[in-house]
């Protein structure tokens, strides 16, 4: 085992070998079954899954991202696969996933991968960092969890088990680089894929936002929090500042044969390379828009939709006419939208 860093709190230098045999004992019976991870006593994970469930994690959910994962799987089972597929294909295949700019760093990093380096993925967090759309944590959870480097693997889940272990008082985002550093020192060699995973299970099932099910928790006895009595106080957090508002219009237009039109949004900027209706600017207050075509327009309500920066109020325009647009039928476009067209385009067929 590595030596213990000097910036190691004393308690847990002299703890750690205690941490790490407690959570990873839990961790051997209560690991989570994920469909990109192996059964236990099979062969190191497929770094093109890990990599593919870790982006798709990002910003989303394990119960939201798992089919996203089972479908994307499916239709391009390799890393070389999904290099090969067309643009349009695999954005229309991420609608729903959010974050799109993920779908476009997610073609770039498979492309670099497949040319560059034969379809194989480096085996180091360096390595890792070096292709396009991988960033520190990305890089960090596949170097440990496909290739079992000891890497320092910290997510949300990761940062509320650190806040807690050590009632850290500074509030996040602030204390990142703190919890960061507090997790480092939990690291070593052995086991180090498991240990990444192990860390992470705990923050999603026991550990938890809210109630923390501290009677399941193999770690209480060096907990801080716990032994507070309030484990729930923390990861303290500053408070967000609210979100702004923006408004626009989206249009919903049927043709003759009930197709719904659509258009191919910029490359770049929000949502670039979707698919999704004719709208407006969005502006920071209702304005008056021409829209995109001679149609019976009529209002039909509006949707609401959060974004990471800003809310979002599109009023919705519905009729029938004819233009120059993507034209698809109505189920093919109700699953070829990002979430926010597709509620405007619910709205509208109501």
């Amino acid at each position: 085992m590595p030596a213990v860093p000097a910036e190691v709190p004393i308690q847990v230098a002299d703890d750690r070998s205690a941490i790490r045999a407690a959570l990873l004992g839990w961790y051997d019976v209560h690991r989570r079954v994920l469909a990109w991870r192996p059964r236990p006593g099979a062969p190191r994970p497929d770094p093109y899954r890990i990599w593919l469930s870790e982006v798709m994690l990002q910003q989303t959910t394990t119960p939201h991202a798992t089919p996203y994962f089972e479908a994307f799987t499916q239709r391009w089972p390799t890393v070389a696969d999904l290099a090969a597929a067309p643009d349009a294909e695999v954005m229309a295949a991420w609608a729903g996933l959010g974050y799109y700019a993920r779908a476009r760093n997610l073609l770039a990093c498979a492309r670099a991968v497949a040319g560059r380096h034969g379809g194989v993925f480096p085996d180091t967090e360096t390595g890792l960092l070096a292709l396009p759309g991988i960033g520190a944590y990305t890089a960090a959870a596949v170097a440990a969890i496909a290739f079992d480097r000891p890497a320092n693997v910290v997510d949300g889940n990761v940062e509320r088990v650190m806040a807690r272990l050590f009632a850290v008082e500074t509030p996040l985002p602030t204390a990142k680089p703190e919890l960061k550093r507090l997790a480092g020192t939990l690291v070593t060699d052995d086991r180090p894929g498991d240990w990444a995973q192990a860390l992470m299970d705990l923050g999603a099932t026991v550990c938890r936002p809210g109630r923390p099910l501290c009677e399941r928790c193999p770690l209480t006895a060096w907990c801080a929090a716990f032994q507070s009595g309030e484990p729930e106080r923390w990861p303290l957090k500053t408070k967000k500042a609210d979100r702004p508002r923006r408004h626009g219009v989206a249009w919903v237009l049927r043709d003759d044969q009930g197709r719904i039109a659509l258009v191919q949004r910029p490359a770049r900027g929000l949502l670039g390379g979707m698919l999704g209706l004719p709208t407006s600017a969005w502006s920071a207050a209702p304005v008056e828009a021409a829209p995109p075509a001679a149609a019976d327009w009529r209002d039909v309500g509006a949707v609401e939709h959060v974004f990471t920066h800003f809310a979002l109020t599109l009023s919705v325009q519905a009729g029938q006419g004819a233009g120059e647009f993507i034209w698809l039928q109505e189920d093919e476009a109700l699953t070829s939208l990002p979430t926010v067209f597709r509620k405007a385009l619910e709205r509208g067929l109501a």
